[in-house]
């Protein structure tokens, strides 16, 4: 199994509005779109940056998972995001190989892109995310 690039870098905020300017006034980027995933209780802000995007998420409900970090770990990186073809069989094939899975089938995500998350309990600590973009 062979990512095919990192998707995205996930930083848990507590207001999209405190941190964007960070991103574009002292870093030159520019937020490209602002959505909000209901179902994740979550608002997300992205930059570009070469091939990898920076998403930024702002937790909308007190009992949504960003909300749970930012209070246990504060803000900071939240998940590293790979992009992958064939997430389902790239699930099952983790799976097999022993990773906890969060997801066992991939969901609709930010950007209208299939996404399963893997169990930090099974990554040495990093929530990672697989990321697929269907045609």
């Amino acid at each position: 199994m062979i990512p095919t690039h990192i998707e995205h870098i996930g930083i848990a905020v507590k207001d999209l509005a405190t941190a964007i300017p960070y991103y574009e006034d002292v870093l030159g980027l520019k937020c490209y779109k602002i959505e909000e995933v209901a179902d994740q209780k979550v608002r997300t802000a992205f930059f570009q940056v070469g091939q990898t995007k920076i998403e930024l998420l702002e937790a909308t409900a007190p009992d949504s998972p960003v909300a749970k970090f930012i209070e246990k770990k504060g803000e900071g990186i939240h998940h590293l995001a790979f992009a992958v073809q064939g997430i389902d069989e790239k699930l099952q094939e983790v799976a097999e190989k022993g990773i906890q899975l969060i997801d066992q089938k991939a969901r609709k995500g930010a950007e209208g892109l299939d996404i399963a998350f893997l169990h930090p309990k099974s990554t040495f600590g990093v929530l990672t995310e697989f990321c697929e973009k269907r045609i």
